[in-house]
């Protein structure tokens, strides 16, 4: 059973929503641990760790282990990788409260940095359990709200610094107990997650393997389908230039405000938090949009969605950069956050139809980019005094332009690209996917999965948009 229509989407009666929230809320969780407390602790974190190397540790650590955590969905399922990576790194957030030098915070960056990788199980898991129709919202909603922690962070971290300060802790000590609620909040999501969740409509990988329902997949299989299909590639390339980009800002506009205009830390940190704040509804429309564009238009909707979306994206980046006047800079900001993140958004409204058999591999190379991006970004822009932090976020908008425009070269032979239609040799669905498996594997039924998806994927032909017919068999009669 999949969800496939808007009304079955938003019925809270059903236990996939239930999933939808709690993966939101459980990634919101991970990216709370790694945002700075106050102003106090903002100001102690410069004093160590002033080098540039410990701005970047948090998502350069979640770099490869998006890739690993992508290799894990396809081949154990989304709930014990994202169980297993969320308990794992848990001590990292403990040990925050205990580092006391550059190297130590330098380690607890980087390792908590790690446990973002959940995002990919969390895409996995909302492409394996919703249909094509809806699978952009149900992505969308499950990235924003988790995303949306990065700026709740903002507002929630100080109140739990102010509570224990008042109940009588000094200040240096009182930062240091606060990382102790979220991480307490984050192993418990370990065990919920493990107990409480579910990874596919079916069941359970360890479940539909030993009925038979299910075919263990082979590592080398996933992984070379996914490393050879350049669409993977190109929506890592852009995802860099859209949630890299929404990482960069979080790293540095709250600085930016602080130095360009004069404003308190506290009026910084407000204004960074807005940033993210918009993820409550700019990540999720970005899904919403990209699912409307294929009900008419079909997956060539979906990428003409994301180059325009993503290239304001670019336009907004490089006026804000520009601009002069805080209340102007913040109208800006707050406007290019709901296009870069209405971006990410639209790239997971794509992602699920590149491989089938590589979902895991190719969403956590897509999730990588992002981490890539950010990594790139400020060490090209933001890292010494080569360009003033104001030039760097122009150019850094000329960057997501230019890097937006490779959007033009996804094609998929069955429903086309931006600007041709489907293969003129009658592509269908089924060729698509039935291409990643062999004639054994076939003769053993373990493609059976990519072929439901197959038919299910069909609604991307969209209504004004022709594509290949389907077999009258059922059956693909090429392979691509």
């Amino acid at each position: 059973m999949r969800l496939g229509n808007m009304e079955e989407f938003w019925t809270f009666g059903t236990p996939f929503l239930k999933y939808e929230r709690s993966l939101a809320r459980h990634f919101k969780l991970l990216i709370l641990n790694i945002k700075p407390l106050n102003s106090d602790y903002f100001q102690w974190q410069l004093l160590i760790c002033g080098h540039f190397i410990f701005r970047i540790a948090a998502v350069s650590g979640a770099v490869f282990a998006r890739v690993a955590m992508g290799t894990a969905c396809d081949l154990f399922g989304p709930r014990l990788a994202s169980a297993a990576l969320t308990l794992i790194t848990a001590p990292a957030v403990y040990c925050t409260a205990i580092a006391n030098s550059a190297a130590s915070f330098l380690l607890v960056r980087f390792f908590t940095g790690f446990s973002l990788a959940t995002f990919v199980s969390t895409q996995f898991w909302m492409s394996s359990l919703f249909s094509s129709k809806v699978v952009g919202t149900a992505n969308g909603i499950a990235g924003g709200w988790g995303n949306l922690g990065g700026g709740a962070t903002q507002l929630i971290m100080p109140l739990v610094f102010g509570l224990i300060h008042n109940i009588g802790a000094t200040k240096f000590t009182a930062w240091r107990i606060a990382f102790f609620i979220p991480a307490l909040f984050q192993t418990l999501s370990a065990y919920a997650i493990f107990f409480l969740g579910q990874d596919l409509p079916d069941g359970n990988y360890s479940q539909l393997h030993k009925s038979g329902d299910k075919h263990k997949d082979s590592f080398s299989q996933i992984f070379y389908h996914a490393i050879t299909n350049y669409r993977g590639w190109i929506l890592a390339l852009t995802y860099g230039y859209c949630f890299g980009v929404e990482l960069t800002i979080d790293n540095i506009i709250a600085q930016y405000f602080y130095d360009r205009f004069n404003v308190n830390l506290h009026t910084a940190g407000i204004i960074a938090a807005s940033f993210g704040l918009a993820n409550l509804f700019s990540r999720p429309g970005g899904g919403i949009l990209s699912d409307i564009m294929a009900k008419r238009f079909g997956m060539r909707g979906r990428l003409w969605a994301l180059w325009i979306v993503q290239t304001l994206g670019g336009i907004f980046c490089i006026l804000l950069g520009k601009v002069g006047s805080l209340g102007v800079s913040v109208a800006v900001m707050i406007i290019f956050s709901i296009f870069v993140q209405a971006a990410c958004g639209l790239t997971f409204g794509i992602v699920p139809f590149v491989s089938r058999r590589s979902l895991g591999i190719i969403s956590g190379m897509t999730g990588g980019g992002g981490n890539v991006g950010a990594v790139l970004t400020q060490v090209i822009f933001f890292r010494g005094s080569r360009y003033s932090t104001e030039t760097g976020i122009t150019l850094m908008g000329v960057m997501i332009i230019c890097c937006t425009l490779v959007i033009m070269l996804i094609y998929f032979p069955q429903w086309g690209g931006m600007f041709f239609g489907p293969s003129s040799e009658g592509t269908t669905e089924e060729d698509y996917y039935m291409s990643e498996w062999n004639s054994a594997e076939k003769e053993r039924g373990i493609h059976m999965a990519s072929m439901k998806f197959s038919e299910n994927s069909r609604s991307e032909r969209g209504k004004r948009v022709g594509s290949a017919p389907s077999p009258t068999d059922g059956t693909p009669s090429t392979y691509v």
